[in-house]
């Protein structure tokens, strides 16, 4: 069995990063998707991350950016508060990749940077890496980048 998605698609709202009541990291949001055949329609795909990958969105995306990402798709079924049984469908995000240089990220974006969290198999499944492994984007030179 296969169950991968991989996406790119811009943030549509900024990210707000939660805790479980046993003080995991989460992080839920959505994400503009333009389709292929069409540039007109776009779909909303909501994406949730856990532990420190939902430390890294929260910390390094805004509303408006680029982002591209890994993960699986999966459901979970609820009760509305109505009763009524439902369903969601929802991509969990092990990778979240930048998506766009520097100095093409929208004006409300002060802290993109085009390189993407490392992978470690040492690592549970959704924190492939920790926060501690960047540093603050305002401490890098532009010069000092590679690209």
């Amino acid at each position: 069995m296969l169950n991968k998605a991989i996406l790119m698609g811009r943030l549509t709202s900024d990210l707000e990063l939660k805790q479980t009541p046993n003080g995991v990291s989460v992080c839920a949001f959505s994400i503009a998707v333009n389709r292929n055949y069409n540039r007109d329609i776009t779909d909303f795909i909501n994406i949730v991350t856990w532990r420190g990958t939902a430390e890294f969105v929260s910390k390094y995306f805004k509303k408006g950016q680029l982002l591209a990402l890994e993960g699986t798709i999966q459901t979970r079924n609820y009760e509305d508060k109505q009763g009524n049984k439902r369903t969601a469908f929802e991509v969990v995000a092990d990778q979240v990749y930048f998506a766009e240089s520097k100095n093409s990220s929208s004006s409300t974006s002060n802290s993109s940077s085009p390189f993407s969290p490392p992978k470690t198999d040492e690592s549970p499944k959704g924190a492939n890496f920790s926060i501690d492994d960047f540093e603050d984007f305002e401490e890098i030179d532009d010069d000092e980048l590679p690209f």
